[in-house]
């Protein structure tokens, strides 16, 4: 099989994040809140595949009448922000005002986010909270907060995506990576977990979740703080 080949099937993979967002969609209508979230986790770990696939095959050179940048950004838009904040909305985990709230926060911040070209560090690390709002609300799904903690959440992280702050990719920030890749694999399997139980009160899912949840957001900033090896070296 040629690199050509390969390179366009990586993003006929990609592209099948869209079909994923659909049926993920078509559940939120219907609120079926485990069917959603097991879809979006399902489109999450083809987001998590495909990038390596796409560097492994240079599918920009291969391949490059197709762009594959954007349409992961439109296939990320869709299952990190849209639908999450739909769901959000619908399932009354804020209600009132504050899930009007929510709704326009989460999806205008999160567009203005993703057209920002700086949203990338040099060490492949997100520059301000990568607008994955799938992970906090499949997070306020399992542990159901009072709303005002979920508000809060909501307001913090919309926030924290225009502040200098390190947000990690767990494929590709290679500072600690040992740990937050098999983090992030961790991440996915209790996500999926915890939708498969249609998020049971006492399912251990649950607190693996929330752990590797706190992880993945607070990792970057850690590293901020604790200089690198080379760093320390170098001064």
């Amino acid at each position: 099989m040629s690199l050509r080949v390969k390179a366009i099937l990586v993003h006929l993979l990609t592209a099948t994040g869209a079909v994923f967002a659909m049926l993920a969609m078509l559940a939120a209508v219907n609120e079926r809140w485990d069917m959603m979230f097991l879809w979006l986790v399902v489109a999450f770990a083809v987001d998590g595949i495909d990038g390596p696939l796409a560097r492994k095959y240079d599918v920009k050179s291969n391949a490059g009448e197709f762009d594959g940048v954007l349409m992961d950004l439109i296939i990320d838009y869709l299952t990190y922000v849209f639908i999450p904040a739909f769901a959000l909305f619908k399932s009354d985990l804020l209600p009132g005002w504050t899930g009007w709230f929510a709704i326009i926060v989460i999806t205008y911040a999160s567009v203005v986010y993703f057209a920002d070209t700086r949203m990338k560090a040099k060490d492949n690390s997100f520059s301000g909270f990568p607008g994955c709002w799938n992970m906090l609300v499949i997070v306020l799904f399992a542990v159901e907060p009072d709303f005002y903690v979920s508000l809060a959440l909501v307001a913090g992280l919309a926030l924290a995506m225009f502040l200098p702050l390190k947000f990690i990719h767990p494929v590709r920030t290679e500072r600690w990576r040992l740990v937050s890749l098999p983090v992030a694999l961790a991440w996915t399997f209790f996500a999926g977990w915890a939708a498969w139980v249609d998020f049971h009160p006492e399912s251990w899912a649950h607190w693996g979740l929330v752990l590797t949840s706190l992880y993945l957001v607070l990792v970057g900033i850690v590293q901020q703080i604790v200089p690198a090896r080379d760093a320390v070296n170098k001064s």
